[in-house]
């Protein structure tokens, strides 16, 4: 018997959210007016994604071109499959040899956009942009080099 009735109210609970959808749809079928579709190539210039929009790792830098990432290659380790690789180089500062990336690249070909990178960085030097239009015809271009040509460690990170 219990069923039965769980039979029936699983029918009335799916008529229910059909009746519902319909009346989402029906609204916007009787309101013309409220356009709530982007068109998104000619909307380019006014198009904003939401702020916890994944779209690639970016390494911030700043006016004087200097940046936080020390090199100590967190982001890389806590990558699942390999998308960051850090090339670490040895500069001279105050008489002692320290670690610096010479360089970051960064493969967006095999980015999940998970974003474990994120949090794994002790300085936040890497955050996640807002980009989104990623096509390109050759895959080679998808392979970044995110730290700027002559760009330095920041005064103060350690």
């Amino acid at each position: 018997m219990k069923s039965i009735i769980k039979y029936f109210k699983d029918i009335f609970s799916g008529l229910r959210s059909l009746v519902k959808g319909m009346a989402v749809t029906g609204h916007y079928f009787t309101h013309p007016k409220e356009i709530i579709t982007q068109q998104y190539p000619e909307n380019r210039d006014t198009l904003k994604m939401f702020e916890r929009f994944r779209g690639e790792v970016v390494l911030l830098h700043d006016e004087n071109n200097e940046h936080k990432c020390t090199g100590c290659s967190a982001c890389e380790v806590a990558c699942p499959n390999g998308t960051i690789e850090i090339i670490p180089k040895r500069i001279e500062v105050d008489g002692r040899k320290v670690k610096a990336i010479d360089q970051f690249v960064y493969h967006l070909q095999m980015c999940t956009m998970c974003g474990l990178c994120i949090p794994a960085c002790p300085t936040d030097a890497i955050v996640m942009a807002n980009t989104f239009e990623h096509a390109v015809f050759d895959r080679s271009k998808l392979t970044k080099i995110l730290n700027k040509p002559g760009s330095k460690i920041m005064d103060g990170i350690k």
